[in-house]
């Protein structure tokens, strides 16, 4: 296969600033990784976090971008698990160490050497990536394209934070609903969960989007739950949803911070956290997370809604996420 010596590439020279379309050298896989001709990539919110410099020390220069779907183009010499011409999918966690105390406990995801797409390793924001082959998830034809994005990280944070979750729990409040809410809505009411939807108080679409997608119940965060939950899960980055979900979950009931950033928690009265009630956070994805989503919902049929931006406009799809400006996921396509 003929590759180009160079491709297109959106990368982040300082935090703070808008990233630079540029050319770049073609990168060359190492033995361990494959060399992937991106077909889309999601942008997601830990994107922003990354680029505001809310999350510290990335990798500068930094190509960002974790929610990646391509075609394998080239294989380094010891890659057994991908051939040319494989669609795979790229996540969030690029490299584990395999030997610290959390691998060797099967929590790869807080391994002390890990390595992160589009953070401390350059991501998807560009025509080519390279990728260890052993943290790339085989895509079928249905998942091999742009739509299907957001499912390497939105799907999948969705996903373990919903795993967390008893599976008895039927009554379930989501906070925050954008690019992963609306993939887990789908998912969740296929197994016949009762979602309750929060949003930003007056978020009319994004309650309209979340009722046509199944939501037993919409409204404004700052209203109260209209009966007990079982469990709560928060996307959305503020912390002063944490004592909010508390006083929605029964007794018993969990509260799962699905993000990998969030303001600060205020104070709360210890009766608030009583009964049992337990919070918790989700950090990173486990390889058997991704294995068992994508068997998961193999079972059923997810539809993302996606707003489609060419790579070089990726600041503007950075600064509509920002803003707000549309419902489900922004993804970039290569032109």
């Amino acid at each position: 296969m003929h590759l180009p010596p160079s491709m297109y590439a959106m990368v982040l020279e300082k935090a703070g600033q808008p990233l630079v379309y540029k050319s770049l050298p073609l990168p060359v896989p190492s033995p361990r990784q494959v060399l992937v001709k991106v077909i889309a990539c999601g942008v997601c919110r830990t994107d922003l976090h990354i680029i505001d410099g809310e999350l510290a020390s990335p990798k500068l220069p930094l190509i960002p971008g974790h929610e990646i779907v391509g075609t394998v183009v080239q294989t380094g010499s010891e890659v057994t698990k991908c051939k040319v011409g494989d669609s795979v999918g790229i996540p969030w966690l690029g490299y584990t160490c395999g030997k610290c105390q959390y691998c060797l406990k099967g929590q790869e995801n807080l391994c002390t050497q890990a390595g992160f797409t589009g953070y401390t390793i350059d991501g998807g924001y560009a025509e080519y990536t390279v990728a260890d082959h052993r943290f790339c998830f085989p895509l079928s034809q249905q998942y091999a394209n742009a739509q299907s994005a957001p499912l390497l990280c939105a799907g999948l944070i969705g996903y373990r934070s919903y795993a967390m979750i008893k599976e008895q729990a039927e009554k379930i409040g989501i906070y925050g609903f954008g690019a992963a809410a609306h993939i887990l809505i789908q998912l969740a009411t296929s197994q016949g969960k009762r979602i309750y939807a929060f949003t930003r108080a007056g978020d009319v679409a994004a309650q309209q989007f979340a009722g046509r997608l199944g939501a037993q119940w919409v409204g404004d965060s700052n209203q109260l739950a209209p009966e007990p939950l079982d469990a709560a899960i928060i996307f959305a980055p503020a912390g002063e949803l944490v004592p909010k979900a508390l006083q929605d979950v029964d007794k018993g009931g969990i509260v799962v911070c699905g993000g990998i950033h969030m303001s600060d928690i205020p104070s709360f009265p210890y009766k608030w956290l009583w009964q049992e009630r337990v919070i918790r956070s989700v950090a990173n994805l486990t390889r058997k997370d991704g294995e068992a989503f994508f068997e998961q919902i193999a079972k059923t049929t997810i539809q993302t809604e996606t707003h489609l931006y060419p790579l070089s406009q990726a600041n503007k799809a950075l600064d509509d996420l920002r803003h707000g400006s549309f419902q489900g996921a922004a993804v970039l396509i290569m032109e």
